[in-house]
């Protein structure tokens, strides 16, 4: 019968221990592709306490090896293959996002380490370091959740180490941080009033008419036909939306396709005010002279908006736009304000979803019946028309006390 090996203290070790020249232990043993692997510990009471765990994982059927060996980035670009029923600008959007925020760094970690709070400290840096808003992080989150529940599925990690991060930060101070918020009534006349006097900008005045006008998305906007208005009935159809989004092999590269709406409510008729009207008429008779846009998006033709080389808007120019206008309207606001010794009404910075929200805004201080204002703007969820609502009606209660102050003279 072989001899029992023994550590310096006299120990007998089990088979695959090895007590080294260090005084440090080592376990062998061969993983589920027959690779030998090892497990190190600086005492045989740590050792056998990891053995104990690997025991577990491997009766529970843990891939020790992939838990060990693949990194984040292989566990995504395995998760985002299986999603074929995305919809083609939401697919080249997740993969965008990862690449641009989690590739380079969080995504060579390997799957296996990642605890909990190592996403957290992530998220912290994005938003902290990085300066991004809330809603960006979100995506963020919906893009890293599922590749980690992907893991967990095929038994690569126990746990999703994600799971309710994004709850412990919104608990924090500052959760509001990237949510939007409408224009005041001050401000959005003060930014299409500048718009409409300047030589320079004057020619966006119909395009931000019918955004802040009809509270569309900037998609919705941006494929609008001449076919889908309806002058006579002064209705406008919202069937379909343009995007603009990376390709799918090539994301350093965007081009514009068609879809249908954001959700199924999104297919909806809005009524036109007299000011979308009339932008509309505006627009219609600029380009019976100068003639129509002849672009093809999808098979799709006579678009209403285009920039001055006959292309189809994109948003993120339209949001510089927007950047330019209200920058060079601050500064001589500033100025004006100086000489006339007033406080000037300064424009805070927006883009262009945040005219949708401001239409919305409006929308809501007029009118009390919220299923017709969810109808509109096409919200599937009544509550994101709630969460509005709520909002301008505590704006509402602020404004009546103050009014309230104002007028009894009883203090």
């Amino acid at each position: 019968m072989a001899k029992a090996r023994k550590d310096h203290r006299g120990r007998a070790l089990r088979k695959g221990e090895i007590q080294r020249k260090d005084k440090s232990y080592m376990y062998t043993y061969t993983d589920p592709y027959g690779k030998r692997r090892y497990i190190y510990a600086n005492d045989i009471i740590e050792l056998r306490e990891k053995e104990k765990r690997l025991m577990k994982d491997q009766l529970d059927g843990l891939d020790v090896y992939a838990a060990g060996n693949a990194d984040l980035n292989f566990v995504f670009d395995r998760y985002i293959t299986t999603k074929t029923e995305l919809r083609r600008t939401t697919y080249t959007n997740y993969i965008y996002m990862y690449d641009r925020f989690v590739r380079s760094e969080f995504g060579k970690r390997k799957i296996g380490a990642i605890k909990y709070s190592d996403v957290l400290y992530f998220y912290y840096h994005l938003l902290n370091d990085r300066g991004m808003q809330i809603n960006t992080l979100e995506t963020i989150h919906t893009v890293l959740h599922p590749t980690f529940q992907l893991a967990v599925r095929d038994d690569i990690i126990r746990n999703n180490p994600s799971d309710g991060v994004m709850a412990q930060i919104k608990k924090k101070p500052g959760k509001n941080h990237g949510v939007r918020h409408a224009l005041t009534l001050e401000q959005q006349r003060a930014f299409m009033d500048y718009t409409a006097k300047s030589p320079v900008h004057c020619h966006w005045t119909p395009f931000f008419t019918v955004l802040l006008g009809t509270g569309c998305r900037i998609g919705e906007v941006i494929g609008l036909r001449w076919e889908d208005i309806d002058f006579e009935k002064r209705i406008i159809s919202i069937n379909h939306s343009v995007t603009y989004y990376p390709r799918r092999n090539d994301t350093t590269k965007c081009e514009f396709g068609v879809s249908l709406p954001k959700t199924e409510a999104g297919i909806r008729t809005i009524p036109m005010m007299d000011a979308v009207y009339e932008a509309f008429q505006e627009e219609y008779s600029e380009q019976k002279e100068e003639g129509f846009n002849t672009t093809v998006v999808d098979g799709m033709t006579g678009f209403i908006f285009s920039n001055r080389f006959g292309n189809l808007h994109n948003p993120q120019a339209v949001n510089r736009a927007i950047k330019r206008i209200y920058e060079s309207y601050n500064a001589e606001e500033v100025l004006n304000a100086k000489k006339e010794k007033r406080q000037p009404v300064i424009i805070p910075h927006f883009s262009c979803h945040h005219l949708r929200h401001t239409f919305c805004t409006r929308f809501c201080e007029k009118e009390t019946n919220v299923k017709v204002i969810q109808a509109v703007m096409g919200h599937a969820n009544i509550e994101t028309t709630m969460d509005i609502y709520a909002e301008v009606t505590d704006m509402k209660k602020q404004e009546a006390i103050q009014n309230l102050s104002r007028n009894l003279d009883v203090f």
